[in-house]
This record gives C-alpha cells, structure tokens and sequence, in this order.
C-alpha cells in the first residue's frame, strides 16, 4: 500500500515483505526490504536470479500488495508510474507516432501540447524521420527508445526499469542503455532498474541495491561516485573506480 506522508525522501519502502502462495505451499519472495529515492535518483537492483527483484517492482507499480510493510512518497497524491519491461511491446499494426502516443489515447489526455512534446522526444533522440514507421521496420534499439518515450508521454513521477536491454545484442545494449540513461537524467526522472549486468548497474545509477537469493533481504546498498570528465554511461566505464565497484558486487553475487 502506498501511503502519503510529509518525508524527506522521494519514496520509502519501509518493510517489504511478500509471499506466492501456490497449491503446495507458501513461496517466500522478499523479507523485509527497506529503503528511500530522493527525487533523480537513479537505483539498480541486483542480485541472483529468481531472488524478487521483479517481484519488487510489482509492488512499488502497485501490481501486487505486500504481505506486510509499506511504501510512502512524499506528496499527497499517489505516484505516477511509468513501467518498461523487457520486451518493447509496440502495437505491429500501427505506426511509431500512434505507439508513443497510446498511453494519452486511451486515457483521452491526448492534447495537441502532448503531441508537440512527442514529436520534440522523436525529433531529439533519432526517430522522428521514423514516426510513420511500423515498429518491425525499426532496429531493436530504436524501438526500444520509441518504447520509453511512450512511457514518458504520460509524465510519470517514477520510471521502473524491468531489464529493458536484456533482449539486446551486446553493441546496441551499450549503445541504448547510454541513450536511455541520457534520455532519463534530462527529464529529471527518478527511476530504478533491474538487471543482471554489473557494469550497467555501475555506470547508469547513482546507487545499488544487491539482494540475497530468495526470500530477498538487502546484503547491501553502494552508493556509486565515479570521477571522470565524459559523464555518460560509456564515459563512466573509464572511471578509476569502476572496477573496485565491480568486483564489490561480483563478490556479492559469488557469495550470496
């Protein structure tokens, strides 16, 4: 349950805790989780596979409810939340320009104000000369961008992140995680990712969260500063401390 509350903090989870519960018995997924975004943070989750990361999300998107605990934002209006999963999920039969625009479609928020500030989203990262475009016209990079500017139409205050890049060849998966990372920061968006990948966990956000194999509790939380002039996910890979990161949290993971 998301409640309201006067806090310093963007969002806190307070003592998450979840169970599946299934015809042989109850599945423990997440115990005991706690932990706060300041608005523009950008956090990463990890940790073994099947540990509940997913299973966090869902909660925090408000997809599932918590066995116990709770998630408070600061305002007194419930969070607007933008979902990116995996896979693009745009519409085949219809263009790029009606794909980004979906989301204020169906809820009859279209405005000519909307639409002006897609087509500056298509124009500024590439795809404008592409917005009558099918999306199986598109490379898996574009139409993952076309999928995060038709999250970001409706404005949402928290962008959740679920491996958006794990379909990705090893190339355009470097080359869309910095474009998405940019697209992100210049919008002032908060968000948490999910991944499996340790140096995109390192040069995207600001902090990380690993878990411990199911039911997952926090083994850790790293806030990341990296020094280097090129600010960009790319240019945050050449940063003196990258590697003492990555073998922090390469550790982690060996040892969970």
């Amino acid at each position: 349950m998301i409640q309201s509350n006067a806090l310093p903090y963007f969002l806190q989870a307070k003592d998450l805790s979840y169970s599946y519960h299934t015809l042989s018995g109850e599945i423990p997924a997440l115990s005991n989780i706690s932990f706060s975004l300041n608005s523009g943070d950008f956090l990463a989750i990890i940790g073994p596979s099947g540990c509940g990361k997913s299973t966090l999300l869902n909660i925090i998107a408000g997809l599932l409810e918590p066995d116990s605990g709770t998630l408070i934002t600061e305002n007194d209006n419930p969070l607007k939340i933008g979902y990116m999963l995996q896979h693009d999920h745009l519409l085949n039969w219809k263009t790029i320009e009606k794909n980004v625009a979906l989301g204020p479609i169906i809820q009859k928020k279209y405005t000519k104000e909307i639409e002006d500030k897609l087509d500056s989203l298509l124009s500024k990262y590439g795809l404008y000369e592409f917005k009558y475009k099918k999306p199986s016209e598109l490379s898996g990079g574009m139409r993952q961008r076309a999928a995060l500017i038709r999250t970001l139409a409706l404005d949402p205050d928290l962008l959740l992140l679920d491996e958006p890049f794990s379909a990705l060849d090893y190339q355009t998966r470097l080359s869309v995680s910095a474009d998405i990372s940019k697209i992100i920061k210049e919008n002032h968006k908060t968000a948490i990712l999910v991944t499996h990948n340790l140096s995109e966990a390192i040069s995207m956000a600001n902090k990380i969260m690993v878990l411990s194999p199911r039911p997952a509790t926090i083994k850790r939380n790293i806030p990341i500063h990296l020094t280097v002039e090129d600010s960009s996910p790319l240019g945050y890979r050449n940063a003196k401390e990258f590697n003492d990161y990555f073998n922090l949290l390469w550790e982690d993971l060996c040892n969970a």
